[in-house]
């Protein structure tokens, strides 16, 4: 995940740097002029035309290539006030580049950014998190950044950094997490807790939720991850909420880590997951979900089926009707009696929260408003 930041300036696309061929190399050709000056001032300028001509055209991040030298020296030898021009000069010669994003870190860069990631300013903490964020997508720096000493910093960012920061650098993590020998050192930060709290805070179909539930998703596959999630009030259910309102990759991480804790231990995480409602974003899935999501879906909804408790009677009401209904359109009219089985041991365990959601929808919806299998949705741009 990568994304171009300019905090203070216009999202619009110059088209002078874009359509006038004759003037375009001539911006560039002036940038990297001021950028070899010996006055500090034009060094400063140069940096922000940099960001301001990289900003939007792949071409400029190519012919301006030979700017990462000079700027990574800003980021070392500098006076304060060139470091954030030249942290998102680089930033944005780095997106979508990966020949800018390797040589970024081949010229040093690594070593001043992390600095900047222990800032009092925020601004430049912000600055320097993104930066790395940009630079992790990178295959090749994955090992160098962690090798530098990020990953810590990172995780203190999730813990005190600023709202921008926190998602940024829960996207770096999650960048960084890819790559096998990075994971043990993430578990080994504790940072569960911190990625739950900002699971809890954002939109939950936000870029950001989707890759909290990766990361959580792995995590969970270690007892202290599951612990941590279970310990931490709301925990499970902001996970839940993903699988109602998340993006459909969101939701196939949100189900894929419910299912990996109840199957490490259905007795001790079955009731935690039950007591969230998960039912009905649950059977959502299995209709509506990603060929994995379906999958996950249904066998999490057979785990929380399968009662270790006696059963108990009770009577049919409209309930049943509807998760049949939803039932018999995944897999035919002969699974009615699985779905009456399913809702009886359900209740068992004192499910209203779910069944309160499903008495919601049976009031606004309708057999023909009921999605069929096969209809997928469209994934969403990324």
């Amino acid at each position: 995940m990568e994304t171009p930041h300019s905090p203070s300036s216009s999202s619009e696309r110059d088209p002078t740097f874009e359509t006038d061929e004759p003037r375009t190399p001539l911006a560039v050709r002036r940038a990297l002029q001021f950028l070899h000056s010996h006055e500090p001032q034009m060094r400063i300028q140069a940096a922000r035309d940099i960001r301001r001509l990289t900003k939007t055209s792949r071409r400029c991040r190519r012919q301006l290539a030979e700017a990462v030298g000079p700027l990574v020296s800003m980021l070392r030898v500098d006076s304060s006030e060139s470091h954030e021009p030249a942290l998102l000069a680089l930033l944005n010669l780095a997106v979508k580049d990966e020949k800018n994003k390797i040589n970024i870190v081949e010229a040093g860069a690594l070593e001043p950014i992390i600095k900047f990631l222990k800032s009092e300013d925020l601004n430049l903490q912000e600055s320097a998190t993104a930066t790395l964020l940009t630079l992790s997508a990178s295959s090749t720096n994955k090992p160098i950044i962690s090798a530098c000493g990020a990953i810590p910093l990172l995780v203190e960012i999730l813990k005190e950094g600023s709202s921008q920061a926190k998602s940024d650098a829960v996207m770096a993590l999650s960048n960084l997490s890819t790559h096998p020998d990075n994971f043990s050192i993430i578990l080994g930060t504790n940072p569960t807790t911190f990625i739950v709290n900002i699971l809890k805070a954002c939109k939950k179909s936000s870029k950001t939720a989707e890759k909290c539930c990766v990361l959580i998703e792995s995590l969970v596959g270690y007892d202290e991850g599951r612990t941590a999630l279970t310990s931490e009030e709301g925990g499970v259910l902001a996970v839940v909420e993903v699988l109602e309102s998340g993006t459909l990759q969101s939701k196939e991480h949100a189900v894929g880590a419910l299912l990996t804790m109840c199957n490490s231990d259905r007795c001790k995480y079955r009731e935690p997951i039950l007591r969230e409602g998960v039912i009905p974003g649950l059977l959502e899935l299995t209709v509506q979900g990603t060929p994995k999501s379906q999958t996950k879906a249904r066998t999490l909804l057979q785990l929380l089926r399968e009662s270790p408790y006696p059963r108990s009677e009770i009577q049919p009401d409209t309930l049943e009707n509807i998760v049949c209904s939803i039932i018999s359109q995944i897999d035919g009219d002969d699974q009615s009696s699985k779905a009456k089985k399913m809702l009886a041991e359900m209740v068992q365990v004192s499910m209203e929260q779910s069944l309160r959601h499903l008495q919601q929808r049976a009031l606004v919806c309708t057999p023909s408003d009921l999605p069929i299998a096969g209809c997928a949705s469209e994934v969403p741009s990324k």
